[in-house]
């Protein structure tokens, strides 16, 4: 069990609260903060706490546009390298964006490719449509849904999921095995989203079937792991409340994955 999201705290703050709420590792997000992406500031923070870096996420969100150069294939590559010079064996990705046209093309091959050269594991995120007056568009290609690509692991989600108006437990029995990474949090919503407001919820907070994934995954002997992606800017700098909403979804997922119910019903996805 890893965590990654400390907002708006920094890189040595992540590290440190992990420890302290009783994680088993972290993910490195790749930002404009340059802490990010230098292995030796990240492998000095990891030795001193005594957490292991289990993932890396690339930086493709818009506001990294241009960290580790502008190619998407290019910043998949660095996020490998950087994976391996800090022990860790998952990269995170998400799908390229519907007018990076040559990247969605090449993009499985890229992941492949990236995959063999650094012996990791490249897990593509699950995203969602932007819905505009009811109508859904399609920001990633060749879809939001990574389902459908002819890659080995996939990344899930909760508030993407509930962004997109899917049940993260529709996605999870879709996907089987090929589910290697989770994202945990939490969404308000099994409808679309008009507002395009990606919550990140403590676990629990919302209407997604968190407890019945973690379990699924339980019955399954899942291998990979599973990392704290909760929203924590509502702290400020109070860190012992953002180290209590730590605890309470680190707890959250330890109670589910012992307690194991059966699948719940879900909503059909769109």
């Amino acid at each position: 069990m890893g965590t990654t999201s400390v907002l708006p705290r920094r890189l040595h703050d992540a590290f440190r609260l992990a420890a302290e709420a009783g994680y088993d590792g972290v993910e490195i997000m790749v930002t404009s903060d340059p802490d990010t992406r230098n292995p030796r500031v990240i492998s000095a923070l990891s030795e001193r706490y005594g957490m292991p870096v289990l993932s890396i996420h690339a930086p493709v969100l818009v506001l990294t546009a241009f960290v580790f150069g502008a190619d998407p294939h290019r910043k998949l590559d660095r996020s490998a390298a950087l994976a391996r010079q800090v022990g860790a064996h998952t990269v995170v990705v998400h799908p390229p964006f519907r007018w990076q046209a040559r990247s969605a093309r090449n993009f499985t091959r890229s992941v492949r490719e990236v995959s063999d050269r650094y012996g990791v594991m490249v897990a593509v995120e699950n995203m969602f449509p932007v819905t505009v007056g009811g109508h859904d568009r399609n920001a990633y290609a060749p879809d939001w849904n990574p389902g459908g690509l002819d890659v080995d692991a996939l990344t899930l989600d909760f508030s993407h999921a509930a962004l997109a108006g899917v049940s993260a437990l529709d996605l999870a029995q879709q996907w089987g095995n090929r589910l290697r990474h989770v994202h945990l949090c939490d969404g308000s919503s099994l409808e679309p989203n008009d507002l395009m407001f990606d919550e990140h919820l403590i676990p629990g907070h919302g209407v997604q079937p968190v407890a019945e994934v973690i379990a699924l995954l339980a019955r399954r002997d899942f291998s990979g792991s599973i990392i704290a992606e909760v929203t924590t800017r509502a702290c400020g700098a109070d860190d012992e409340q953002r180290l209590a909403l730590l605890r309470e979804t680190l707890a959250f997922a330890r109670q589910a994955a012992v307690t194991q119910p059966e699948p719940a019903r879900t909503a059909t996805p769109r």
